[in-house]
């Protein structure tokens, strides 16, 4: 029959073909019931939790696994607010991003939540929520997986505690401790009052002093065990100080240096208690692999408010405090001064300036008669550098020349101060031809002697001013020329076979060995002024015997070995009356006249100088 041969007839008001095109499309597009069946059980059997949530947030469907990860019968948990029992909304981010899947306009969440497990363990999560797409279950629905996620989790925390603890001592690393310190800067201002300012903070930072000498000698394994035992103990002063006002992160920054981070601190006072226990408790010795060993520690101590402060700030500072605490003498802690720092950043600003300054020609020279002490007339002037400083002003020589030694700047400055010396010294003997002649007096820095080539610098010089060598009086102090041998004392003695003067500045206070004048080529001593002090009587000190005694002896002496003797520091009419009666030859100081301008050093040619 032909009805049998063209298949099944269509429904009525159906077109031809849409029975199959409908089959076809449904084929391709959703599952049929038998599938349908399929899906449902595997998702009941499934050992992965998961829920089907409609648009409200209520759990519809859940499978047997989520029941059992929450500790509850799955027909319990339907129409329960899966937010409510997976954490979903504990912070903002997490909670606008669920509720836009849920409307549909976010196409997936991905997030990971700390959740408690039926058997009461701590479970991390990794929640998953995905829209839908059969229109079979109802539209809005989503799919809510859960994945247990805790072993990974483990392994990422061992790995950043790995990352951010020390092996040795098992404190917390440089990374971790900046971590700290950096969120307690961070931290908002305390909620005690609308104008509450931030907390402070404190830090205690050592190091082991002498510990490289352990490693050395009883080698790195036993410097470990150190280590962590000065670890143990410096934890148990954080802890015990802790109690009374809440944690510290005791940390090892590397080599032998740690931290001790007071988030909250009370004051200095504090911090000083703090340090003074971990010395004392530093102290102790420590029985190591065998040996007893004693240490000690430099702590640098810095408090301050939170407020204004930076890490980077911060850690200057305690470096700054550590390296004090260093050079005052070791085993001790030092607070960070702002006036000290102060002093150390001026410091710094110098250095950093000084040679520039040199080439800018921002030095002057001041000059200080040395008078005869016979009639009081001027012999000569000792030269005396200053440094006209934009922003600190007039700045003597004590505030820049131990820089200038250090940074080599001395050589550049040294020679601009010899040559206007001599250019100066010879303008007043041309300036003044009836008179006799001003000898100059210039400072020598060792490193002069041993940096530069000194002799043709000055036989250059020389040639260029016209001045004659025996006006060129070259001082250098005690300790400089004192075990002068090779190339400085052939230095010295090239100098002086060229007919310049060399002078021994502040004699007496240097190593008290008088052997080197029999053998260097000295022609002046100058006393330093400690012990003319020694010789006041108008302002009713007592004079001290032993410094006449001593003064006197030294000029007799100097006179025997054919040397001349010029006394530092005469600042009374007595000190100048005792000084002439022992011998000395000149005087200088404030008693003649301060340190002045070319233009009245000039004026003091010829004549006695008036009292200052």
């Amino acid at each position: 029959m032909s009805g049998t041969s063209e298949g099944p007839t269509p429904r009525a008001g159906t077109a031809p073909g849409a029975g199959r095109s409908e089959v076809t499309q449904g084929d391709h597009s959703r599952p049929n019931l038998s599938e349908l069946r399929d899906y449902r059980a595997a998702f009941a059997a499934s050992d992965f939790p998961m829920a089907v949530v409609d648009h409200h947030g209520l759990i519809v469907r859940p499978n047997d696994a989520l029941g059992g990860l929450l500790g509850a019968a799955p027909s319990s948990l339907t129409g329960q607010t899966a937010a409510d029992l997976l954490d979903l909304g504990s912070d903002s981010p997490t909670w606008r991003a669920y509720t836009e899947v849920l409307r549909g306009t976010r196409p997936r969440l991905r997030c990971t939540r700390r959740l408690k497990h039926a058997d009461g363990r701590p479970l991390w999560a990794e929640v998953t929520v995905v829209p839908m797409g059969d229109r079979t279950t109802g539209a809005g629905r989503v799919l809510l997986s859960v994945a247990d996620v805790s072993d990974r989790r483990e392994m990422r925390e061992r790995l950043r505690h790995l990352r951010i603890h020390d092996p040795v001592t098992r404190l917390p690393n440089r990374t971790l401790f900046f971590e700290r310190l950096a969120s307690a800067l961070e931290a908002p201002p305390h909620q005690d009052g609308s104008t509450a300012p931030h907390g402070r903070i404190g830090l205690c930072y050592l190091d082991i002093d002498g510990f490289k000498a352990v490693n050395d000698t009883l080698g790195h394994r036993t410097g470990d065990r150190l280590l962590a035992a000065v670890a143990g103990r410096l934890t148990d002063c954080a802890e015990a100080d802790g109690r009374r006002t809440g944690g510290h992160l005791v940390a090892r920054l590397g080599g032998d240096e740690f931290a001790i981070l007071v988030e909250d601190s009370s004051g200095t006072q504090q911090l000083t208690e703090l340090a003074r226990s971990v010395l004392s408790a530093l102290q102790r010795p420590f029985e190591v692999s065998g040996h007893r060993l004693s240490v000690s520690a430099s702590i640098g101590v810095v408090e301050r408010s939170s407020a204004g402060t930076s890490a980077t700030a911060l850690m200057q500072a305690a470096d700054t405090t550590l390296y004090w605490a260093k050079a005052d003498g070791r085993a001790r802690w030092t607070l960070f001064d702002p006036e000290r720092n102060a002093h150390r950043m001026t410091r710094q600003a110098l250095s950093s300036t000084l040679r520039p300054a040199v080439e800018r020609g921002e030095f002057t020279l001041e000059y200080q008669p040395l008078v005869g002490m016979a009639d009081e007339v001027v012999r000569g002037v000792e030269a005396l550098v200053r440094w006209n400083h934009p922003r600190f002003g007039l700045l003597a020589p004590s505030r820049f020349v131990p820089i200038a030694e250090e940074d080599g700047t001395i050589v550049q400055l040294g020679r601009w101060v010899l040559r206007t010396a001599c250019r100066q010294a010879r303008r007043w003997q041309l300036e003044h031809p009836d008179e006799p002649p001003l000898f100059i007096s210039v400072n020598v820095a060792v490193r002069q002697v041993r940096d530069s080539d000194l002799v043709t610098d000055v036989a250059e010089i020389l040639a260029e001013t016209g001045l004659e060598p025996g006006l060129l009086q070259l001082e250098l102090t005690e300790s400089a020329v004192m075990g002068s041998s090779g190339r400085p004392l052939r230095v010295l003695q090239a100098l002086s076979d060229m007919g310049v003067r060399i002078a021994i500045d502040d004699f007496g206070t240097g190593y008290s060995n008088l052997a080197y004048l029999s053998r260097l080529p000295v022609s002046v001593l100058k006393l330093d002024g400690s012990f003319v002090r020694g010789f006041r009587y108008e302002d009713g000190a007592h004079p001290s015997p032993a410094d006449e005694t001593i003064v006197e002896a030294m000029v007799q002496l100097a006179h025997r070995l054919g040397l001349t003797v010029t006394a530092e520091c005469v600042e009374t009419s007595g000190q100048a009356e005792r000084l002439r009666r022992i011998g000395c030859d000149t005087g200088q100081g404030w008693l003649y006249s301060r340190a002045v301008a070319p233009e009245r050093i000039a004026e003091l040619i010829g004549t006695r100088p008036p009292e200052s």
